[in-house]
């Protein structure tokens, strides 16, 4: 059940009017009262005899009794309650009944208060109620309505444990703003699934993802397609920046601008420059650092980086952790920017989910997390990667680490009582999970065709070599469909010089694997990682087609280079 203070208002007899009207789509159906601070309240819903102004005089009553000097200019008082799809339809005793409780949590009507505001509740939908009040009381003072949203949320959760409602995660102030009833009405009629808000918030969001400098941002916002306004001190100093959507125009014709507060807290421009703040040692760091070549080696980067701020949530401090889990969610918006068709709208998902997680009321120490945000930058500047070979087993790799690392924010949200944090936390481990199977599915599967093809004896070795390093966990390995993909990955490790059970018991001592939905899976790109190997085999024609490209180039008749390639022998 979700109660939403909305705007105060001047014209009692304007949401009168929109109460008992149609609504801008015919949604009003049998507008009625349901409860009011007086039973006799007229209610021109069911009366024919009553009418919009007479409820409109009798709520304004003591309004008008003040002198007009002292009559305050913004007096009307409106709060909306809905219940959530899956619940059952109430009754009007029931919303009669909850409707008072609001008002008087809220501090519109305490209880036992003869001199309280006066109210009336006006049901128009199945699931919904709006309630409307004067903010005058009968006294002539005003009402003390301070934190009266929180007072109203809180009460909220009561009436659903009370009525067997769903349980809403209750708010902490710190998620995005939610579009307005007129931003939403508007986009309804343009036919738009998404308010301009709401665009203009992703946008921003991922053009901020891995950003190092203030132009950088500008020239990511413009390249975008959005319009653009700076905020200039006298001393040519940015104090802050508007966005629009190019089409999106007010009755005037003129762009409708957002700042970027107005977006998301952590969109203003202040909180977007506390992100570029760098450690001391960073420079140097990032010049130890390999250079980025494509996306493969961008995604190779980003799950390194991961896997660093997996530890960092495991055992930082507070402050430090949530710059790693802010960091995260650039990270998100990078891949998701950069990945291929059939792994973009769940990982686009993901990030629009993990948002929501990337804020909390404990502040982000800005600097530590500059390993994951070069990763983000990395992932945008690699460019975008196509679906198969490297470039797409390299993104199962990463999607694979970034599950492990949205799960441990999701535990450390719960521990710290971040229930929308949580909340938000695992369903982009969802949507990660789907994209995770849609990127896997052909490196998963020519691994796989190579440990069936393994000889009996060398299954059998790896086999051992899983039973000495994870006995615990051994017999549920051996029965997974990936056991085969591992075995190829163990085989080709030991191939390159590396002992398999070493890798293993290494991989098993980083991070715990039994809570993994499959971990021969988790297991594979874990040592692949660890052991240096390519992230996407290829398989045997796709090796012969490119030995043939290599050979024929060297200046060989394509079909000698072609029977070279398949292994034929050379006629003498």
């Amino acid at each position: 059940m979700i109660p939403r203070i909305h705007k105060r208002g001047s014209a009692t007899i304007g949401l009168i009017r929109y109460l008992y009207g149609p609504g801008a789509h015919e949604e009003h159906i049998d507008p009625h009262l349901v409860a009011a601070f007086d039973p006799l309240t007229p209610d021109p819903g069911r009366d024919p005899q009553a009418t919009h102004g007479q409820l409109r005089q009798l709520l304004d009553q003591p309004v008008n009794a003040l002198p007009a000097g002292r009559r305050p200019k913004k007096h009307v008082w409106h709060l909306s309650v809905r219940a959530s799809p899956e619940d059952p339809i109430l009754s009007d005793d029931d919303w009669a009944a909850i409707a008072r409780r609001l008002v008087a949590a809220a501090g519109i009507a305490p209880d036992g208060d003869d001199a309280a505001c006066r109210w009336a509740a006006v049901r128009h939908a199945d699931d919904h109620i709006h309630i409307i009040a004067s903010l005058v009381r009968e006294d002539g003072r005003r009402p003390r309505l301070h934190n009266e949203a929180h007072r109203a949320q809180a009460e909220a959760r009561l009436i659903e444990a009370d009525y067997g409602l769903r349980q809403v995660t209750p708010g902490d102030g710190t998620a995005a703003r939610r579009p307005t009833s007129a931003e939403r009405h508007k986009a309804e009629r343009r036919g738009r699934q998404r308010t301009p808000r709401e665009q203009l918030r992703e946008a921003v969001r991922c053009s901020v993802a891995g950003v190092a400098s203030e132009e950088e941002f500008f020239d990511r916002l413009a390249a975008a397609g959005l319009l653009i306004r700076r905020r200039v001190a006298p001393s040519g100093d940015t104090l802050g920046y508007t966005v629009a959507l190019p089409g999106d125009r007010n009755a005037k014709g003129e762009p409708v601008f957002y700042s970027g507060s107005k977006l998301a807290p952590d969109l203003s421009l202040p909180r977007i420059r506390e992100r570029w703040t760098t450690p001391p040692d960073d420079a140097t760091q990032q010049s130890a650092l390999p250079s980025v070549t494509g996306p493969a080696s961008a995604r190779r980067h980003a799950t390194t980086a991961a896997w660093q701020a997996l530890l960092v949530i495991d055992h930082g401090d507070d402050g430090v952790i949530a710059a790693q889990i802010a960091a995260t969610g650039e990270v998100l918006d990078a891949l998701a920017q950069t990945s291929a068709a059939h792994t973009r709208n769940e990982l686009q998902a993901a990030a629009t989910a993990f948002e929501r997680a990337s804020r909390s009321h404990i502040r982000a120490a800005r600097g530590h997390d500059s390993a994951l945000r070069r990763a983000a930058r990395d992932l945008i500047h690699g460019g975008p990667a196509l679906g198969r070979g490297e470039d797409g087993a390299t993104t199962a790799m990463l999607i694979d680490m970034l599950f492990f690392l949205i799960t441990a924010a999701a535990h450390w949200h719960a521990s710290k009582q971040h229930a929308q944090q949580a909340e938000a936390a695992h369903r982009a481990a969802e949507h990660l999970r789907a994209a995770y199977q849609s990127a896997a599915e052909r490196p998963m599967a020519l691994l796989h065709q190579r440990g069936s093809r393994l000889a009996p004896s060398w299954q059998r070795h790896h086999a051992i070599a899983v039973r000495h390093a994870l006995p615990e966990l051994a017999d549920r390995i051996l029965a997974e469909p990936g056991w085969p993909a591992l075995a190829a990955t163990l085989h080709e490790a030991r191939s390159t010089g590396h002992d398999p059970t070493t890798l293993l018991t290494q991989a098993a001592a980083r991070r715990e694997l039994d809570t993994a939905e499959r971990v021969s899976d988790v297991l594979v790109w874990r040592l692949r990682r660890m052991a240096g190997l390519p992230a996407g085999p290829q398989n045997p024609q796709d090796r012969r087609a490119s030995h043939a490209r290599a050979v024929s180039a060297s200046g060989r008749p394509a079909h000698i280079a072609t029977r070279l390639a398949n292994g034929s022998p050379r006629k003498r």
